[in-house]
């Protein structure tokens, strides 16, 4: 028997990048946009339009635009039960809403609010604390691709890989790998030059400048069992970018199965 969803979780936080209200909105509330500095995603523009973010082969998030108000206000909600392959009678959608407030100097503050509904499972308040670890360091791109790269399309390059070990573990095995020091540094890892632009408990963003510029995302997550899962996520700007993924990501794919963790 299922147990109607009446524990409530919310994630709200707010960042502000570069830009005027409608080139935050083209970033935030457009498929092209959305995909240059988060996950591949298509979005029909429109209040009912269907939404997908992709995660990866055969993986993920369906759902649908709740509102629609350019260029101040976006709300979608997600199939949480059917991400997490739960019983739908037991969690909620998840409901996320983009708040854009235009601000002095050439700026906005993007206000960002998820919310949901479960059955207080212990595992849904894990969740929550690693989306709330995960979601928030997609807004440090979010900042780069408005300074940088503003209307263009990404070539997106996305790689992961499991190790055995705990999510600190294999974090500090990604940082030394990388030769991430203090924001401001400079990044050098195979072939690709950048610096450092923001780095957090397990996860970091690098602005690259070379071989092709765009912004690196590097991370590790959970996967219980003694397992952590480390990703490899850049969105890369340049004629030559596509042709760079093809022939790099394979090596790249090899050099994060090769990371050495410490048993």
């Amino acid at each position: 028997m299922s147990t109607a969803p009446h524990v409530p979780y919310r994630l709200q936080f707010s960042v502000e990048v570069p830009g005027t209200p409608e080139q935050v909105w083209e970033a935030i509330a457009t498929a092209k946009g959305m995909s240059a500095w988060f996950l591949p995603t298509d979005i029909e523009e429109r209040e009912g339009g269907s939404l997908h973010v992709s995660m990866g082969p055969g993986m993920g998030s369906d759902g649908h635009v709740t509102g629609w108000e350019p260029p101040r206000r976006l709300v979608y909600e997600e199939d949480w039960a059917a991400l997490m392959g739960k019983d739908p009678d037991d969690l909620s959608p998840l409901t996320s809403e983009f708040v854009v407030e235009a601000q002095s100097g050439g700026t906005c503050v993007v206000r960002v609010t998820t919310s949901g509904f479960g059955t207080g499972a212990d595992w849904e308040q894990e969740w929550w604390d690693d989306m709330g670890t995960t979601w928030r360091p997609s807004f440090d791109v979010l900042r780069l691709y408005l300074a940088r790269f503003a209307g263009q399309e990404a070539a997106p390059l996305e790689v992961s890989a499991s190790h055995a070990g705990d999510e600190r573990t294999v974090w500090a095995a990604l940082r030394g790998a990388f030769g991430l020091g203090d924001v401001g540094s400079t990044v050098e890892v195979r072939g690709a030059t950048g610096t450092l632009e923001s780095v957090g408990e397990r996860h970091a963003v690098i602005g690259l400048t070379a071989p092709v510029p765009g912004m690196l995302s590097v991370g590790v997550y959970g996967e219980g069992e003694g397992k952590a899962g480390a990703f490899v996520r850049g969105h890369l700007f340049s004629p030559d970018a596509a042709q760079y993924v093809r022939r790099e990501g394979p090596g790249w794919q090899a050099w994060l199965q090769g990371l050495p963790v410490p048993a």
